[in-house]
């Protein structure tokens, strides 16, 4: 029954349907450490943006262990799709070996941030796992 449910799932994944989710604590919750919410950073140099997790573990991607996923920093763009990959492009960043913090360079302006945590193939959790979303300004 196991092999069935995952040659199904693979399938879907393929086909572009749904992946299956990984079930999340309902109380875990990601934030965003640094920068805060409304925070004025220097344009033409990169700043540091820090990850925190709690009631979760951090794991690479590929480790598939209860409880535990890697964070993504979705820039100016909303959640994806329930059940779908996280993209990989300049809006979803992926920290597939587990990081919890980036060196992040943006264009002046404003900016939102926003983590959400991904299972060890990049799908969100059931629940999904977020941050608050912020906005910052570059000048």
């Amino acid at each position: 029954m196991r092999a069935l449910l995952a040659s199904f799932a693979l399938t879907a994944l393929l086909a572009g349907g749904p992946a299956q989710s990984t079930d999340a604590p309902a109380n875990a919750y990601c934030y965003i450490g640094w920068p805060n919410d409304g925070q004025v950073l220097s344009a033409g140099k990169p700043f540091r943006v820090w990850f925190g997790l709690r009631y979760m573990g951090v794991a690479p991607k590929g480790v598939a262990a209860p409880n535990t996923g890697h964070h993504h920093l979705l820039i100016d763009t909303d959640l994806p799709p329930a059940g779908q990959p996280i993209p990989n492009d300049r809006n979803h960043l992926h920290y597939g070996a587990g990081e919890t913090e980036t060196m992040v360079e943006l264009a002046p302006g404003k900016h939102t941030l926003q983590l959400l945590m991904g299972d060890e193939n990049h799908v969100p959790h059931t629940p999904p796992v977020t941050s608050k979303k912020i906005t910052i300004t570059v000048k």
